[in-house]
């Protein structure tokens, strides 16, 4: 793919400009903006496409969406935790695919943002910001994915002033529409070093997406690196052992992926309900859902604030668990229309089954597994 048709796949108006007098009316700035319903609204609407979301990414950088994770010395509106959490409840509950991708987008924006790189905020988080720009992260060889291998997957070398980066990174999002690609790399002492590569540089291959069970249009595959060379310029941190605990503005295995799985739930519980209206049978087991959910979401916005009533891993083991139960359970009260191609219940069921595969550490899955086996605490 072109620069040009890279641009082009993610350009929005910049609404953000104090001359536009439309930035009142169309930018989110609280996650309780009447705003984020409707576009919420519009997103659902698209998510039946299952292809790349063009068209609802460019509508969140309109909306102002990208902002919300930056602080505003970064040019972002500085949303809390909280605030974040809530607003990706209602996102993935439209539109699990564009939620997704904008969690990896803000992953890399806000290691750009949190980094000690003057050069590299100044001259990408603008066009982040507004979205005229996407970036992305291919970090998991460096947490969950890969590590089983004695040889780092991509590999880092010393080249006078910079360094070359040699292999894959084997599960980047929208790696054949990034602007710029936040990558992780490892040097043969060891030490890990994270950097912000050009999604166009020398060397760069963005490999045919792979066909997934859900989420397809994530556009998420491998991304080849053949001799990619990066000035230190590049470098937003390391070299350094263990650089994604090195506090370069996010961290993995936190309440995004929860969260995520909580908005399924309830985009799922919702289906639920309203069939409830029609059918009486329906009744006792939406109420039931919509319990737990509220106790769930109650729990997830402490741990977001700071004050947690349960640890994470006991949350993500929760929020996978209804997920699952709640997509089914949508399935079944859709009875076989749901198992249609094309209705939401069934690309919902699949979609429950990443959060078996994202980011998943031991403990949750071994949860998950136990429940699966009816094993009980």
């Amino acid at each position: 793919m072109t620069s040009d048709s890279k641009s082009n796949a993610h350009r929005s108006f910049d609404l953000f400009s104090s001359e536009n007098s439309l930035e009142s009316i169309f930018v989110i700035r609280q996650p309780n903006d009447p705003q984020l319903d409707l576009l919420c609204e519009q997103l659902h609407q698209l998510a039946a496409q299952e292809t790349w979301p063009a068209a609802s990414l460019a509508a969140c950088g309109e909306a102002g969406v990208y902002r919300w994770f930056l602080s505003a010395e970064n040019g972002g509106f500085g949303w809390s935790d909280a605030d974040v959490v809530r607003g990706y409840l209602k996102l993935s509950a439209a539109c699990l695919t564009t939620t997704f991708i904008i969690t990896q987008r803000t992953g890399a924006c806000r290691r750009i943002a949190g980094s000690g790189n003057e050069g590299a905020r100044q001259s990408l988080l603008p066009d982040l910001a507004s979205g005229a720009t996407f970036a992305t992260v291919g970090i998991s060889h460096l947490t969950t994915s890969r590590r089983h291998l004695a040889k780092p997957v991509l590999g880092a070398s010393l080249d006078g002033d910079g360094f070359l980066l040699d292999g894959y990174s084997p599960w980047v999002t929208g790696g054949v529409y990034a602007d710029t690609l936040v990558v992780g790399a490892t040097l043969p002492d060891g030490r890990e070093l994270l950097a912000a590569v050009p999604g166009d540089a020398p060397g760069v291959s963005a490999e045919q997406p792979a066909d997934l069970v859900g989420l397809t249009g994530s556009a998420t595959g491998m991304v080849k690196f053949s001799q990619v060379r990066i000035s230190s310029d590049d470098v937003l941190a390391g070299p350094v052992e263990n650089v994604m605990k090195a506090g370069v503005g996010a961290k993995t295995g936190g309440l995004e992926t929860s969260t995520l799985a909580i908005g399924l739930a309830m985009a799922a519980a919702a289906y639920i309900r309203d069939e409830a209206v029609k059918r009486p049978e329906l009744h006792a087991p939406a109420e039931s859902f919509a319990q737990e959910l509220s106790d769930l979401e109650n729990d997830l916005l402490s741990a977001a604030a700071g004050e947690p009533q349960c640890s994470t891993e006991q949350l993500r083991s929760r929020a996978n668990s209804i997920a699952l139960r709640t997509t089914q359970a949508a399935l079944s009260a859709a009875k076989g229309a749901g198992y249609v191609t094309g209705h939401p219940v069934g690309r919902w069921c699949r979609e429950a089954l990443f959060f078996l595969v994202w980011s998943c550490p031991q403990p949750v899955q071994q949860a998950n597994l136990c429940e699966l086996a009816g094993i009980l605490d």
